[in-house]
């Protein structure tokens, strides 16, 4: 395995990076506080050419890999990881998933507004009801002439309340369960859909999370993505790819944890020196970077095999490796963060200190795109599937 990083990865690594810092660092504290989300923010981003990474170059995009993408959403998160979820869902949650599954009309019509950040894109699969169990949504979609009429709603959706264009999925043969499902494109102008409410988080601000509502909303069957009643193949290989991109989050977040640490522990002086200088600081440090190591080459690893394999699938070694690399990366951001939190004492429970931001901001991974418990079932899964079927040909 290359453990090194392309020309192309090593650029978007850099250019993404220092764009955050400059143009998000000096406004994070105000999104944070006030739950505020840049109006330009996508322009911003279609500038520097990250909203369509994996997207085709036909479309405007770049044609790069899943490892790009999940480098920018990393590197985004060192600064404001509230705005890199936000971009990873307009990027990878629906852009390409269309790019993945769409028919070339639909691609043609969706992709390049969602890449020149003309439109904000949204993946609606989450419902009140059903969250981990994601197969039992309780949204329906009945065809009636030349549309699809759904009813239903879709709870905790990133860029909700903004969104332009919505990936959403609905069951369309209910009695068949998982295998009566399928995904549409719907436009924010369609007929009974409507945003109900914006939601409150304690952490992860400036990103738009909301709940969307479809009461006999009009889509019209050429919004199909894929064939009626095989979407759960757009579901498994879509979670997938979510899970590694998403993880590049957590990354992001205990990387600049760590960051924030080593420069606190080196600066802070107790009893007539640095902290740093004390054991119980020094095994900490250690561990935090070990951990954040670790979890990125594993991240990068998932990333690598997404990209060998771009559908995945059920069954898959990448199933197993996404699933690990999200676990893994969200616990490691979380007890990371924690330690940061630990590490500048007093101060990193104030408001004014950046750490106690990250401490917020990463417990969300562990919850969404599948809990810690899911992943685990998931891995623990793949891990005995062939053990039981060699078991059962005995």
């Amino acid at each position: 395995m290359d453990f090194g990083l392309t020309d192309e990865q090593r650029m978007i690594q850099e250019t993404v990076y220092k764009w955050a810092l400059n143009e998000l660092g000096p406004i994070q504290e105000k999104i944070d506080e006030e739950d505020w989300f840049p109006p330009d923010f996508f322009k911003k981003c279609a500038e520097i050419g990250i909203l369509g990474i994996t997207i085709g170059e036909e479309y405007g995009g770049l044609d790069g890999d899943v490892l790009m993408q999940t480098i920018a959403v990393e590197q985004m998160s060192r600064i404001c990881p509230g705005l890199a979820m936000t971009y990873g869902a307009h990027s990878n949650l629906c852009a390409n998933n269309i790019h993945k599954n769409a028919r070339k009309e639909l691609k043609e019509k969706y992709l390049p507004p969602l890449v020149a950040g003309e439109a904000v894109g949204a993946l609606g699969l989450t419902e009140p009801n059903a969250g981990s169990d994601a197969m039992g949504m309780k949204t329906r979609a009945a065809k009636k002439g030349n549309k699809y009429i759904l009813n239903g709603s879709k709870m905790f959706i990133t860029n909700g309340p903004i969104a332009d264009t919505i990936l959403v999925y609905a069951k369309t043969a209910p009695e068949k369960g998982a295998k009566g499902i399928s995904a549409f494109i719907v436009e924010k102008d369609f007929p009974g859909y409507s945003v109900s409410r914006k939601l409150k988080k304690c952490g992860m601000r400036g990103s738009p999370t909301g709940e969307l509502l479809f009461d006999n909303c009009e889509v019209p069957a050429e919004n199909l993505v894929g064939v009626e009643n095989e979407g759960v193949h757009v579901v498994t290989s879509g979670l997938d790819i979510e899970r590694i991109v998403l993880a590049g989050g957590s990354l992001g977040m205990a990387q600049q944890a760590l960051d924030y640490s080593i420069r606190y522990a080196v600066d802070r002086e107790q009893f007539g020196q640095p902290i740093a200088n004390f054991q119980m600081i020094q095994q900490k440090l250690a561990d935090m970077y070990a951990r954040t190591e670790a979890a990125r080459l594993l991240v990068y690893r998932a990333a690598t095999v997404a990209q060998e394999s771009p559908r995945g699938g059920k069954g898959t070694e990448l199933t197993k490796l996404a699933a690990s690399a999200i676990l893994f990366a969200a616990e490691t951001a979380t007890w990371v963060c924690d330690q940061a939190v630990q590490i500048h004492g007093g101060y990193g429970y104030c408001l004014e200190f950046p750490v106690q931001k990250l401490w917020r901001d990463a417990k969300l991974y562990e919850i969404g795109a599948g809990t810690s418990e899911v992943r685990r079932l998931i891995i623990a899964r793949e891990l005995t599937r062939e053990e039981f079927a060699r078991k059962q040909q005995r």
